[in-house]
């Protein structure tokens, strides 16, 4: 049992650790050819945006504003993805911890049991929400 809540209490430990890490980390997504950069933390969260100024013409704002629009969201987009690449990094080996394969460390048997009938498992790479930032999947 002291094996058990002591295997716990690391892994409790080291998730946190890679929680924190995650909330440091910053990466970047562009568009536009380097116009429109979009800075996320590793939970997804905006940090920065910078919108380079030859993205604006002044002689068609209407214009400007929509690829504006078009090329923060791809910005954002492309942060997000990698944010989740990072997420993936450094959760994936609790997630194994979790059914995902491995079982607590030290401790075989102890992984999440297999789906069952009427249930469904995800694949890491498959979505399971909406399948862009910000997509509604319902509402008016």
């Amino acid at each position: 049992m002291q094996q058990l809540l002591a295997a716990a209490q690391e892994m409790q430990s080291a998730l946190m650790n890679a929680q924190q890490e995650l909330a440091d980390a910053a990466v970047e997504g562009t568009a536009g050819g380097g116009l429109v950069k979009a800075v996320v933390n590793g939970q997804g969260e905006l940090v920065d945006l910078t919108i380079d100024a030859a993205a604006i013409d002044p002689d068609d704002p209407a214009e400007t504003a929509q690829t504006l629009a078009d090329l923060v969201l791809a910005a954002f987009r492309d942060a997000y993805r990698a944010a989740g690449e990072l997420q993936q990094q450094a959760m994936g080996p609790f997630a194994a911890g979790f059914g995902g394969g491995g079982g607590v460390p030290g401790l075989p048997g102890f992984g999440a049991p297999a789906a069952g009938p009427g249930q469904r498992t995800y694949e890491p790479d498959e979505p399971c929400g909406p399948e862009e930032p910000g997509e509604r999947t319902a509402g008016p």
